[in-house]
């Protein structure tokens, strides 16, 4: 199979026209500046409304390790959704795989077998999910919103089948260890996200598979005639995510220590908002492993706000909800701006 897709942009970026400078690393560097201005902000509001918690440096260092740690799960599933939406695709099943994949991971069967077999089951199952995924919408040629949706109604049934519909306590004591670990001052759970999210970035913008899902999401008819099998690459992608999945049920698991078919509930539209606000394009054909990785610092920070002041989960939700509205408007704009410059 011949792939030519050298010259295709990396990180999902419009083509510059011939003669314009390429300015998507000015591009990515001021979004990801802005993010942390937004950080910033953030940490400003906290400090304003909640200035005697903010005053004890022992209590902010313990805040932002809390703040890491919750961002953590969250952060390594938005990795694999991000693939996923820059190949043109959408998974709103990955709180139901999570569920499923820790469920599982936490049957008495699987325990017996120890802390290794409890992790390669939630993996396994993780990339078993997302290979169906894969399967139904490239080659059973259902559109992906209407897939993964039922994949999240199935898993999630399937999740309460075999619990039983009951909390399911993990008795091992090497996961959960994972959440109260420290390695050099920071929890083992961040640097599982620092790993994932630096493999993310590697394999989308270091190697050929990451030319390929660019193209594949930017348009998919012209990278099938640069010799990419659209269909195969698709079931990879939703693989990719279905072990992220995986992985975060694990992570999840550990900091609960039991697992429940209604755990990760809503992880999709965080993960999607998180992806967004990144940087990464709802359409396809564009995003940054490193801006989804800000985003969900962003929305980490804005639950941990939102809990240090009382204020209720529904505030919060809408205020997420607003958030995601701003980011595609925004993306929108920028992108219509794009192309009519390109245009001239």
């Amino acid at each position: 199979m011949t792939a030519r897709t050298e010259g295709l942009p990396e990180e999902g970026t419009v083509a510059p026209a011939r003669g314009r400078p390429d300015r998507k690393l000015d591009e990515n560097a001021l979004r990801n500046l802005g993010l942390v201005g937004v950080l910033v902000i953030l940490v400003v509001i906290g400090a304003a409304t909640r200035p005697d918690l903010y005053g004890n440096a022992s209590w902010v260092g313990n805040n932002v390790s809390t703040i890491l740690q919750q961002a953590s799960a969250i952060g390594v599933v938005t990795v694999g959704m991000t693939f996923v939406i820059i190949g043109g695709g959408i998974d709103l099943s990955v709180g139901a795989i999570i569920a499923l994949a820790g469920v599982w991971s936490t049957t008495l069967a699987t325990q017996s077998y120890g802390a290794v077999g409890m992790v390669f089951t939630a993996l396994v199952v993780g990339v078993a999910v997302g290979l169906v995924n894969g399967v139904l919408i490239s080659y059973g040629r259902l559109v992906p919103f209407i897939a993964t949706l039922a994949m999240m109604v199935s898993a999630r049934g399937l999740a309460a089948q075999i619990s039983g519909k009951q909390t399911q306590v993990s008795a091992n004591a090497a996961i959960n260890d994972i959440s109260t670990t420290k390695l050099l001052g920071l929890p083992l759970l961040v640097w599982i996200l620092v790993l994932v999210v630096a493999a993310g970035w590697v394999l989308l913008n270091r190697t050929t598979f990451g030319r390929r899902t660019v193209a594949v999401g930017g348009n998919p008819e012209a990278a099938r005639l640069a010799g990419i099998n659209v269909k195969l690459h698709t079931v990879l992608l939703y693989a990719i995510s279905g072990l992220c999945c995986g992985l975060g049920a694990i992570m999840l698991t550990s900091q609960a220590t039991s697992a429940q078919a209604a755990m990760a509930n809503l992880y999709e539209l965080d993960a999607i908002a998180a992806a967004i606000i990144g940087g990464t394009l709802l359409s396809g054909g564009r995003g940054t492993i490193v801006g989804a990785l800000f985003g969900v610092l962003v929305f980490s920070t804005i639950t941990n706000l939102f809990a240090i002041n009382n204020l209720s989960t529904e505030v919060q939700n809408m205020v997420k909800g607003g958030i995601i509205v701003a980011a595609v408007l925004v993306q929108q704009f920028r992108y219509r701006s794009l192309t009519n410059l390109l245009k001239r």
